[in-house]
């Protein structure tokens, strides 16, 4: 990763009638970046990809890739880049090679090799010349991946490419991911609505809300400015209250049913903990937690309300 910035948006906007879809939007993704671009159905997501892709043109404000603007440099600004859009599209009756060599032609050819180079990257080399209409959900999607592979792009665009799958393909897809970031030193930018995939995953995220950025950064520094808690549990459940709620360093205490969640320091873990075992409390639990998926709904939810 480096503070080379490969893609950037500036006041980029989008209006369908009277509505913005997308409204003064400033992007910034770094050379080797996992970038997630995160936000709640409806978002804008979709739309802002569309337009980086320029399969959309904007109603105000500009892209630009590699240094190149999308609106003045379009040829040279699309040359080092790859995407898929929501649910990526085949010829059923065809091959997942012959889907690719089609792909290929209509960029000026694509290598046989380099055809099943990006099979065999995305796990489909045993499956390479079967039809379509025999591939699961997850193939298809992988599939996807591999048509946005075909011209060696160094960055990718991946719009909801977990969508739908089940667990299993799931982690396949979030390794194909890691590979492609740490392996093949791509940047990928992901966008998605499944939070804990994207923090498994990204080192810098973007959130926008009703067409309009939230935030960006580096996730964990992010992370770090969100509500941090304690999920507490342990017997009784009256007096592990009762003791929760005379510490200084507890700031709040919200019942969950069989646990409370404690809003406090993570450093001060300990003394509470000690706390507890001398009050004679059975201390069966204590986990810190801070998730993405904490962090969006809460600045998602204060966006909301603004």
């Amino acid at each position: 990763m480096t503070d080379e910035i490969i893609l950037q948006t500036r006041n980029l906007a989008k209006q369908y009638k009277q509505r913005w879809a997308v409204h003064h939007l400033d992007l910034q993704v770094h050379r080797g970046d996992v970038f997630g671009f995160l936000g709640p159905n409806g978002a804008g997501k979709s739309t802002t990809i569309r337009m980086l892709l320029s399969l959309v043109k904007p109603t105000e404000g500009d892209v630009f890739l590699f240094g190149h603007s999308l609106k003045r440099q379009r040829e040279k600004a699309l040359q080092s880049i790859g995407g898929i859009v929501e649910k990526p599209d085949f010829y059923l009756y065809l091959s997942a090679y012959r889907n690719l060599e089609i792909v290929g032609a209509l960029n000026g050819g694509a290598r046989r090799q380099r055809i099943l180079e990006v099979l065999d990257l995305v796990g489909l080399s045993q499956r390479a010349f079967e039809k379509v209409k025999t591939y699961s959900h997850g193939m298809k999607q992988r599939l996807g991946i591999a048509q946005a592979l075909l011209s060696d792009p160094k960055l990718v665009i991946l719009d909801e490419p977990t969508s739908g799958l089940d667990p299993q393909g799931m982690k396949e897809i979030r390794d194909l991911i890691r590979h492609l970031a740490h392996d093949q030193q791509k940047t990928v930018m992901l966008s998605s609505h499944l939070l804990n995939e994207v923090e498994m995953v990204a080192n810098r995220m973007a959130i926008i809300n009703q067409g309009e950025l939230v935030t960006q950064g580096e996730v964990t520094k992010l992370l770090d400015e969100g509500e941090k808690y304690v999920v507490v549990r342990g017997t009784p459940k009256e007096s592990l209250r009762a003791v929760l709620e005379t510490q200084h360093s507890v700031k709040k205490v919200v019942d969950r049913g069989d646990s409370f969640d404690v809003s406090m320091s993570f450093d001060d873990i300990p003394e509470l903990n000690r706390t507890l075992v001398e009050s004679g409390i059975a201390v069966q639990a204590l986990i810190p937690h801070r998730s993405l998926e904490d962090f969006f709904l809460s600045i998602t939810e204060h966006a909301t309300k603004i």
